[in-house]
């Protein structure tokens, strides 16, 4: 990210990922900023947009949501778009016919591709790094379609 020059684009695939102690406190109802639980992104993502980098998020979800889901919502206001991500949702059942790549990944710059494996209990396990091209290209054309049916974060209703 720290060596980003012009775009971070980043698609989100799974219902839940790792359980963690913020989540435990959103269960809870013990309201945080996210600002303050998680600082060094929301320094990070201001740093990279404050440089003119364009990030942008999209998220595939199952309908109704996970809780996961729930609690991921809940924080993107102040957590993504306060960060200046610009983040949008795409229901599943919307990407049925969009060509996706088995893995969560970033894309930087359109060039460098970091994907990103986890564990079926959503444990982030490591990270693989490529720039083979037929594999960026899948990858950029998968983010760019679920980008255009995708609801902004703004616009996007639970269900």
């Amino acid at each position: 990210m720290r060596a980003c020059r012009r775009s971070a684009v980043h698609l989100e695939m799974r219902d839940a990922y790792m359980l963690d102690e913020a989540y435990d406190d959103w269960q809870a109802g013990r309201l945080f900023d996210p600002a303050e639980r998680w600082p060094e992104w929301t320094a990070l993502m201001a740093s990279t947009t404050g440089r003119g980098v364009a990030i942008r998020r999209a998220r595939i979800v199952s309908e109704p949501v996970s809780d996961y889901i729930r609690y991921e919502h809940s924080v993107t206001t102040t957590h993504n778009v306060g960060g200046g991500e610009q983040v949008r949702w795409l229901p599943r059942r919307r990407a049925t016919d969009i060509p996706l790549p088995g893995n969560d990944f970033w894309l930087f710059d359109g060039e460098t591709l970091a994907v990103n494996h986890f564990s079926g209990d959503g444990d982030w396990l490591d990270v693989e790094v490529t720039e083979d091209p037929a594999v960026v290209k899948l990858c950029a054309e998968a983010f760019e379609s679920v980008w255009e049916r995708a609801v902004p974060h703004a616009e996007y209703r639970l269900h």
